[in-house]
């Protein structure tokens, strides 16, 4: 038995969630079925020599599955070109390279003038790491200048020696290690990549532009979230965005989905039909999770992790699939996370109860919902869960946590300021909602989300009629203050000069009294 766990743990790291991109340059997802077409939400131009201007829209290219791209916004900057892989953090990098600049008074070759976007080589190393390398002397945006052919590019493109064309297209996969990336990249083909750096060795000037967006079909936006109930990095948004899902209403659509294993694709179902990979799995075997604590004898289990997949499908699917906003989905999300993410209470059909009853769901209708489907005994298929596991394997998920928005991959941390913006970017021109206009371009997107305005626009912009009335209201005060006072001022003098007149009164009055002629003084001549 412990054999088989093994087995079935190796084909279950090996069959999706990070396959090939440890220490691996390029990652080539493998599928059953036809993965959905990627939707294109770049565009890559050159701009100066209007000779390597491209018609159509720019510059076939690949974008990185790691940084993060400005959404709706571009990068247009002069391009250098390294002339080197970057696959170390050389000193003096800067000083190297074309175009050819003047000297300074060193005697080196002045370093790049930034901002400035940056062209290396490929081969070497990861595309992360070369990345990591721009990212640290400057770069704000990298192009990856690919250095083998397509074969479906034919007499186009001229492979160098001892390179044989690629049938597929390198995809630029996160190596695991790419979360502190914060700039773009591109990876442009051999063919045109050729081009530009003969014009860069030529000593020309060259400047190119960085281009994202999303599609914009119609008026809503459609974005899905792929997670587990395990997952650490996606808690804080999973609390956090249903005022934002609320707020936008019917104007977006999400879709919460469940990343769950093909146990039969694996190898945990034997033979016989039995479960061989021990507690990892459901339905003998048939739909698998990895076990969130790496114990298989005790804490939470795989299985635990499948049934609390099923049951977040079907508590989106009674109260969340009809309108794409599903409050109560959020609210039970919040509330499991709050009551039951512990090893003793993960599985707890009381705990789970209870955080269903402050979330105002009805736990007789899910526990239907999870047996109408299939349940999760015995050896038979659940609708819900294969249905997820085809959607896996068409969206081409590879490194969870993974959103969605328009189809389109979205690049960078899974933060709400992240998100928010990407759905705002996919608004048809003319269609954008009035909480995309007012709060997406916010400092604080969830303040302003909550209180209806930007909190940085009501402290800096006061209207004109509240400042007609307060100037108003002043003036009437200082006028009755100066009033009051101007009275109080009469007042005092009044009774100082009433003082005054008391005290000399009786004065002058003695003094005629007592300098009186009287017959008995006689004459004074």
């Amino acid at each position: 038995m412990i054999i088989c766990v093994a087995i079935a743990l190796a084909a279950l790291f090996g069959s999706g969630q990070l396959e090939g991109v440890l220490g691996e340059e390029e990652y080539e997802p493998k599928y059953d079925i036809a993965p959905i077409p990627t939707v294109s939400s770049s565009k890559l131009q050159i701009h100066v020599p209007k000779t390597l201007t491209k018609a159509g829209g720019g510059y076939a290219h690949r974008e990185a599955l790691f940084g993060i791209p400005p959404y709706g916004g571009s990068i247009a900057q002069q391009l250098y070109y390294a002339d080197d892989t970057l696959c170390e953090n050389k000193p003096g990098v800067t000083r190297g390279g074309y175009p050819i600049r003047a000297k300074d008074e060193s005697g080196e070759m002045m370093p790049w003038q930034s901002p400035y976007i940056l062209m290396v080589d490929r081969g070497g190393c990861t595309f992360v790491q070369k990345v990591r390398n721009a990212q640290r002397v400057g770069a704000a945006g990298v192009i990856i200048a690919d250095n083998t052919c397509l074969c479906s590019a034919g007499d186009q493109c001229h492979s160098d020696p001892g390179r044989d064309c690629e049938e597929r297209e390198p995809i630029m996969a996160d190596d695991g290690s790419g979360s502190d990336i914060s700039i773009p990249s591109f990876l442009m083909f051999k063919e045109d990549a050729d081009e530009v750096k003969a014009e860069l060795q030529a000593n020309h000037h060259v400047r190119i532009e960085m281009t994202w967006s999303l599609p914009s079909p119609d008026d809503r936006v459609e974005y899905e979230l792929w997670t587990t109930p395990t997952d650490v990095i996606s808690r804080d948004f999973q609390k956090d965005f249903k005022m934002a899902a609320v707020a936008l209403g019917d104007r977006a659509y999400f879709t919460p989905q469940q990343y769950i294993y093909d146990g039969i694709r694996s190898g945990c179902q034997g033979i016989d039909g039995e479960n061989d990979c021990f507690n990892l799995c459901s339905n003998n075997g048939r739909y698998c999770a990895t076990d969130p604590d790496n114990d298989l004898d005790r804490g939470i289990s795989g299985a635990d992790v499948v049934g609390e997949s099923l049951r977040r499908m079907c508590v989106w699917k009674l109260y969340g699939k009809k309108d794409g906003v599903g409050t109560e989905w959020w609210d039970y999300v919040n509330e499991f996370l709050f009551r039951c993410n512990s090893e003793e209470f993960f599985a707890s059909k009381q705990c789970v109860s209870d955080a269903m009853g402050h979330a105002r769901v009805d736990p007789a209708k899910v526990d239907a919902c999870m047996e109408d489907s299939g349940g999760l005994e015995g050896d038979t298929q659940n609708s819900m869960l294969e249905s997820q596991l085809v959607a896996k394997d068409k969206s081409g998920v590879v490194i969870l946590p993974a959103m969605y928005v328009n189809r389109v991959s979205i690049r960078g941390s899974l933060e709400f300021p992240v998100v928010f913006k990407a759905i705002c970017s996919g608004y048809e021109s003319g269609t954008t909602p009035s909480v995309c206009a007012e709060c997406a371009t916010c400092p604080d997107q969830k303040a302003c989300i909550s209180q209806g305005r930007c909190g940085e626009a009501e402290n800096n912009h006061v209207s004109t009629p509240v400042l007609i009335y307060a100037m108003a209201g002043l003036t009437i005060f200082f006028c009755l203050f100066s009033y009051v006072q101007h009275r109080r001022y009469q007042s005092q003098m009044q009774a100082q000069v009433k003082g005054i007149i008391a005290e000399y009164m009786p004065l002058e009055s003695d003094q005629v009294h007592n300098t009186a002629v009287s017959d008995e003084d006689g004459e004074f001549t």
